[in-house]
């Protein structure tokens, strides 16, 4: 099995799961590598595992490590040259009332319930849809990195969407996001478009997505965001522009 190069990782340990149903690809099965001890693993150590490709579900750091398949790619938009496309400022504008509010890792009762609801639309029968208030706390609201929470209101106060986001040494880091799924104009996007904003004011280079996979439909929206970079072999590659 390989493991990551940084040498402020050769602390930890590294081990592979059984193999699991993959979430993404109907048919296939996948593998994690798993970064452990947890408790030695904090913001530092933990941004030198997000540039290998690493993230993190809860407390645990994972990475894929499928026996025969390489779909998942890491993704990072290059936040200071990001340039929207005419439909992303559109998206900007017409949610540019809302307001963000930056708070700690806490829990809230009116983000769970928006959270129940987005699941029960947007995922429903995938195991998530009957999350109790542990397992949303285990999965969303435990960390052992700076971890921040990200409300977005409307001018009255309505809750329409929240952000779940690491800040790392070189980036932030989008954990999960979740919106009213009642709401038109690509609420989803404009969470993006803000984090890309939020490091060019934190003065950070890169905003992680998590992993992108060419075939699945519900990852095509992150290479949308332009300029980025994949994680291939051990080395972040710029794509070539794509024409239109």
């Amino acid at each position: 099995m390989s493991r990551p190069t940084d040498p402020h990782c050769q602390t930890l340990q590294f081990y592979a799961t059984a193999a699991y149903p993959c979430s993404y690809l109907e048919g296939r099965n996948a593998r994690s590598q798993v970064a452990a001890p947890n408790h030695l693993i904090d913001t530092t150590l933990y941004s030198r595992l997000v540039e290998q490709g690493f993230r993190r579900s809860g407390i645990f750091t994972y990475r894929p490590h499928c026996d025969q398949c390489q779909a998942c790619k890491p993704i990072r938009v290059d936040a200071n040259n990001f340039v929207p496309t005419r439909t992303q400022k559109r998206i900007a504008k017409r949610h540019a009332s809302l307001k963000a509010s930056v708070l700690p890792l806490e829990f809230h009762p009116d983000h769970y319930r928006l959270y129940q609801q987005y699941i029960g639309t947007r995922h429903p029968n995938a195991g998530m849809d009957d999350d109790s208030e542990a397992q949303y706390t285990q999965f969303l609201l435990s960390s052992r990195v700076e971890t921040a929470v990200v409300e977005f209101r409307t001018p009255d106060g309505e809750l329409k969407m929240v952000s779940i986001v690491d800040v790392l040494d070189t980036g932030l880091s989008a954990v999960y996001t979740f919106f009213d799924p009642t709401a038109a104009g690509s609420l989803g996007t404009y969470g993006v478009l803000w984090q890309i904003g939020r490091c060019r004011e934190l003065g950070l280079p890169w905003l992680y997505l998590g992993y992108w996979i060419h075939e699945s439909r519900k990852m095509a929206y992150k290479s949308v965001f332009r300029p980025h970079q994949i994680y291939v072999n051990g080395v972040w590659l710029t794509p070539e522009p794509l024409a239109g």
